[in-house]
């Protein structure tokens, strides 16, 4: 079965304290709505929950959808996706994430992935 690890970094702190639980909760949401947003092809969404700095590389949802699909095929299009270790620090999360490529065959890589926790 082919396993990609990504880890999640947020570019940006959380406004205000931070409350691991609830941050991370949130942040999970986030992530969750990105991937789900990436299934049904819709860009524009997906595009929404990108880091600053990754909209700033890819101007346009069509530009970054396509960056999707190319270089993140497992984030794209999985079999399986479930959240693995977090950490909180300085008001900052990174959220190790596990999935499974839709061809499920033997593998594994860890790569980031980078979103924007000021879409929750």
């Amino acid at each position: 079965m082919r396993v990609f690890v990504l880890l999640v970094a947020f570019l940006i702190g959380f406004a205000g304290t931070a409350r691991a639980g609830d941050d991370l909760a949130d942040a999970q949401a986030v992530i969750r709505s990105q991937v789900d947003a990436l299934s049904r092809d819709d860009a524009a969404t997906a595009y929404s929950y990108a880091a600053p700095a990754i909209q700033d590389m890819f101007q346009g949802a069509n530009t970054f959808l396509s960056m999707v699909q190319q270089t993140y095929t497992p984030v794209y299009r999985h079999r399986s996706f479930e959240f693995g270790e977090a950490q909180v620090s300085d008001g900052k999360i990174a959220q190790r994430v596990h999935i499974v490529d839709a061809t499920a065959r033997p593998g594994r890589r860890c790569t980031r992935w980078s979103m924007s926790p000021t879409a929750v």
